[in-house]
């Protein structure tokens, strides 16, 4: 099945409503990233809010079985459906929305990663309908601001208390927690990572590491082979391994952005919890 091509038949069944303004291809599908289990993410921007009928109607042109549907909640209205053996998923906004969700992010250097996931498909999203439209929106998003880099380096270096604990919980063998820093701390480290490259987070999962760390040009050495294999090596080995990355992170941040203190960042993760010595 040629997702692209079904993508753009329902482009074709949705931009027949007036209300809509335009439809954007969204996911791995735009950017060549699908295989045999991708789905197709559509983003249909309304001039106006759509009715339930608005949204029911094109699952009924094409025979789909309905997953979710959901009412409008934090400014978006989505449903998930199947058609032709295809699930597709459907985010509905308001295009004055889309507006200023991406001025939120570019003129307020605004980290909220659902935000920075829709300015991200804005970027870098397929057009099916609405040329002018999108267009114009894509053009707002062309620059990454180098606030907005810094913001997300500041946040993201905060590896969090529990880091901390990391030589206490190998010790415990306390696997299930362990497992949930390192997840955690490796999660931040892409947050850095995507700030210090100035790439707009395009899944707050943080999905498609691979491709995402193929396109970055400042990473740690070998990033995607070390990062990767994360999860995949013992506990001890990966504790290990996020330490080497992130104290390789503190010098590249050291050396892109020298006027950022990083001693704060840095005894923090150094930090280890003590043993008590009388026991």
């Amino acid at each position: 099945m040629n997702l692209k091509l079904l993508a753009s038949d329902l482009s074709k069944i949705y931009s027949k409503n007036k209300k809509v303004d335009a439809v954007l291809l969204g996911g791995s599908v735009s950017r060549n990233w699908d295989d045999e289990y991708s789905d197709i993410e559509l983003f249909i921007f309304w001039k106006e809010a759509p009715l339930d009928e608005d949204r029911l109607s094109p699952i009924k042109v094409t025979n789909g079985s309905i997953i979710e549907f959901y009412p409008y909640e934090e400014e978006e209205w989505s449903e998930t459906y199947i058609t032709r053996g295809v699930k597709l998923e459907i985010s509905n906004f308001l295009t004055s929305t889309v507006k200023r969700i991406i001025n939120d992010v570019i003129k307020n250097f605004d980290i909220e990663l659902a935000k920075q996931c829709l300015v991200a498909t804005v970027q870098n999203g397929h057009v099916l309908f609405g040329n002018n439209v999108i267009n114009e929106l894509k053009k707002k998003v062309t620059h990454y601001p180098n606030e907005l880099s810094k913001a997300m380096i500041k946040h993201y270096l905060d590896m969090g208390n529990q880091w901390n604990n990391r030589e206490a919980l190998l010790a415990r063998e306390d696997w299930l927690m362990l497992h949930q820093v390192i997840v955690s701390v490796h999660s931040n480290v892409m947050g850095v990572l995507f700030g210090l490259n100035r790439h707009y987070v395009h899944h707050p999962a943080f999905k498609w590491q691979r491709y995402s760390l193929e396109a970055m040009k400042i990473t740690p050495k070998d990033s995607v082979k070390r990062l990767s294999s994360i999860l995949l090596e013992p506990p001890k080995k990966s504790v290990q391994i996020l330490e080497e990355i992130i104290q390789e992170l503190f010098e590249i941040v050291q050396r892109e952005y020298p006027q950022i203190d990083l001693s704060r960042f840095i005894n923090q993760s150094a930090f280890l919890r003590p043993k008590n010595s009388n026991i």
